[in-house]
């Protein structure tokens, strides 16, 4: 159960000074089953954090970043990072306007209306693509 409004969240994370970048569970989540996905040239090291409009988690390995531009960039993380996928959130810290392959993310739990970290999970390589919605057969 989510207590926090997504504007009262993000309001106490900048009190307390913490990079948020996240999915709500009131959002609409993409669903990769509902799409067509496409790779779109080499797999980058970094992004601009400025740049990054959302975050899309889909599931405890792969996160989407989507940009101002419109551009979609999948991280898919070496490894699985346990609660992702169920809190859908959380937090990171650069030192730089770049968020690289090297970075680390912590999972943001909310229990009983406070904000903790949970795991901390390397990202990958950042991966342009294109998503496409399949259209339903009439079965």
């Amino acid at each position: 159960m989510k207590l926090f409004t997504p504007i009262l969240f993000a309001s106490l994370l900048a009190a307390t000074g913490i990079t948020y970048a996240g999915a709500y569970a009131g959002e609409k989540r993409s669903k990769d089953d509902k799409h067509s996905i496409e790779t779109v040239g080499e797999a980058q090291s970094c992004i601009s954090r400025s740049s990054i409009r959302t975050t899309d988690v889909i599931d405890d390995q792969t996160i989407d970043f989507k940009m101002l531009n419109g551009d979609i960039y999948r991280n898919k993380l070496p490894n699985k990072c346990s609660g992702l996928a169920f809190e859908e959130a959380f937090s990171y810290r650069t030192s730089t306007n770049q968020l690289c392959n090297v970075d680390i993310i912590r999972v943001l739990d909310n229990t009983a209306g406070r904000i903790n970290q949970g795991a901390s999970c390397g990202l990958g390589k950042f991966q342009k693509i294109k998503k496409t919605k399949q259209e339903k057969s009439d079965k």
